[in-house]
């Protein structure tokens, strides 16, 4: 099956893309432009991806104590995803951007997800420019960010410690000024860093001409001591190489050595390494540290880095759902041609009658409808999100309030909701196949141990529970929670005349999670109301993605087409047989139930 019919409809059926061609920026553009980019990326993603995604599985990265090897096809996808210009699609003409819309960027780099996220694109490049361009000095855009979009340098991020993973205010890595008289030069304020990060996607390679880092790291006091929590953290760029003030290579190695790479259960093509940052393997100077920028003013690095890793999620959310999807396709195709068993009821028995596919059996149906609802609902979501973006970008003043808020409150759900479902989609995938899912036969295990992942990276399911339920639903008086409750309700009223029941159901749901919201934090200390937060980021999750898939069903009107048969059904079984699990989850944030917060540890 091809993914392209769905997010045709998606972007243009139901979120009218083409409507943003009124706006300024994008007034170049039409459905002709939108098409061909989407058109190149797929091919893209058909040719230079899938068929490599079980060989970088299988021929995992080497480090051979000097430098990291990739096999050839990770080296070409990347050449060809860059020259596609996708680094800086949404970028200014001005710096040879497309100044095309977020939305149908995402929806072109989902191509690539579904094709190979373990090759990667372009998300955590992208992102490390995107920062730039918004808290860089005008040579550090230059110099770094602009050759980071055009492909010649890629970029990281670099957070985690081995001994501060979520804990950023833990963090130990040390920035100290580089010696007298030399503490600025044209690219920033200059420091020293040392100290480990560790989980660094892409942190080594030789698939671009340099790597640039954005390290988080704390200024010492004059005393030696760091600054403690969170406020003491500064950014840096710390390139891999060094550079002039033309972005040019000085032909001096910076003091970043690759201590070793971590040996992952999925995401096999993508190097994800241990970094030392200063030991002195490449002094530079005759000195140890490594030579880092100020990026923005001291201390506040954490605000800046929130500008990657916010995309970062979104970007999580939307390779999720593409293994989701990918899963679903694969065991699709399968069920439809495997003959296996026989109808039940009246003569069901006779083994002298033939085999029916699996797809004709209704529990088989039953997976494959819950994979469907799965993805294609967070896919909905993705592109809903992003065109939240171009609307905080590119709308009146009011909208692009209204757009913040909204993204401020569907961020956390957009990055877990498909982390965890599109996971059970895979895992659905694998049953559907039977045996033949467990062995390396068939590609619906690796799409699983590929997602595995998306739980875990760029903020756990833990963090986002507890960012969504201690932050962002209580932001600004609860004004994002009402905005969107707002648009849920809107929905259910629209979609009233043809899905009755299932507006009912919605119009339900938010009332449930508006009391929940209130019920956790009346008169608690939080240790109290975030006990049960991954419950509630569980309900909140399900109630959005089913006022997605109302929203979806509701734009069906007239349209008799089996896609569109098929959309109806996955609204239905999302509200029959998913919504309901809410109360459950609900119940307990409601209640604060202290069975799991007060458990003593010798009790386990």
């Amino acid at each position: 099956m091809s993914l392209r019919p769905t997010v045709d409809f998606l972007l243009h059926d139901w979120l009218k893309v083409e409507s943003l061609q009124s706006r300024e920026r994008f007034a170049d553009h039409s459905r002709e432009t939108f098409d061909a980019v989407l058109d190149t990326c797929e091919r893209i993603a058909r040719e230079k991806y899938a068929p490599f995604n079980r060989l970088v599985d299988t021929q995992e990265p080497h480090f051979d104590g000097e430098k990291v090897t990739l096999p050839q096809a990770t080296h070409d996808a990347y050449k060809a995803y860059a020259e596609s210009g996708m680094l800086s699609a949404a970028q200014d003409y001005e710096i040879g951007g497309m100044q095309l819309p977020y939305t149908v960027e995402a929806a072109a780099n989902a191509f690539f997800a579904m094709a190979s996220v373990s090759i990667g694109s372009g998300m955590l490049t992208s992102g490390n420019a995107n920062l730039l361009m918004v808290h860089g000095t005008d040579l550090q855009k230059q110099v770094f960010a602009l050759n980071e979009f055009s492909g010649r340098f890629s970029g990281t991020m670099c957070l985690s410690e081995p001994q501060a993973g979520s804990s950023l205010s833990d963090v130990t890595t040390r920035a100290t000024p580089d010696g007298e008289g030399f503490e600025t030069d044209a690219l920033g304020a200059r420091y020293r860093l040392k100290g480990n990060k560790m989980w660094i996607s892409s942190g080594e390679h030789e698939l671009s001409e340099n790597i640039i880092h954005l390290v988080l790291a704390k200024i010492p006091y004059a005393n030696g001591q760091l600054v403690p929590g969170v406020k003491g953290i500064s950014l840096f760029i710390v390139p891999k190489k060094l550079v002039d003030t033309n972005g040019q290579l000085t032909g001096e190695r910076n003091d970043v050595a690759l201590a070793g790479l971590n040996h992952k259960c999925g995401w096999r093509g993508t190097t994800n390494t241990l970094l030392n940052f200063g030991e002195g393997k490449y002094p530079v100077r005759g000195e140890s540290g490594a030579v880092g920028y100020l990026v923005g003013k001291p201390g506040e690095g954490l605000r800046c880095m929130f500008h990657m890793m916010n995309e970062a999620r979104i970007g999580v959310g939307m390779a999720a759902t593409m293994l989701g999807m990918a899963g679903y396709y694969a065991s699709l195709d399968y069920a439809k041609n495997r003959p296996q068993g026989r109808p039940s009821g009246a003569g069901g028995k006779d083994a002298s009658r033939p085999q029916v596919r699996i797809i004709e059996h209704a529990d088989v149906k039953r997976m494959l409808l819950a994979q469907k609802s799965y993805s294609e609902g967070a896919l909905a979501l993705a592109l809903y999100c992003a065109r939240l973006v171009d609307e905080q970008h590119t709308g009146t003043a009011e909208d692009a309030d209204v757009s913040r808020l909204l993204l401020e409150v569907l961020t956390p759900i957009a990055k877990s909701f498909p982390s965890e479902w599109c996971l059970e989609a895979n895992s659905l995938a694998i049953q559907i196949h039977g045996g033949y899912g467990y062995t390396r036969d068939f590609p619906v295990e690796q799409y699983w141990r590929d997602n595995r992942l998306n739980m875990i990276h760029e903020g756990t399911h833990g963090i986002q529970a507890m960012d969504l339920l201690g932050r962002k639903v209580l932001m600004e008086n609860g004004r994002g929670l009402q905005l969107l409750a707002e648009r849920m309700l809107a929905t259910a009223a629209k979609a009233e005349t043809h899905w009755g029941p299932e507006a009912a159901a919605l119009r339900d749901a938010v009332k449930q999670v508006g009391q929940a919201t209130q019920q956790a934090w009346a008169g608690a200390e939080p240790a109290q109301a975030l006990a049960n937060a991954v419950p509630y980021l569980q309900a909140f999750g399900h109630t959005v993605i089913a006022w997605i898939w109302l929203d979806v069903a509701a734009s069906l009107e007239g349209n008799g087409t089996p896609a569109a048969q098929g959309r109806r059904a996955a609204c239905r079984y999302f509200f029959r047989y998913e919504l309901p699990k809410i109360g459950a989850w609900l119940n307990v944030v409601s209640s604060r139930d202290p069975t799991c917060a007060e458990l003593a540890e010798d009790a386990f």
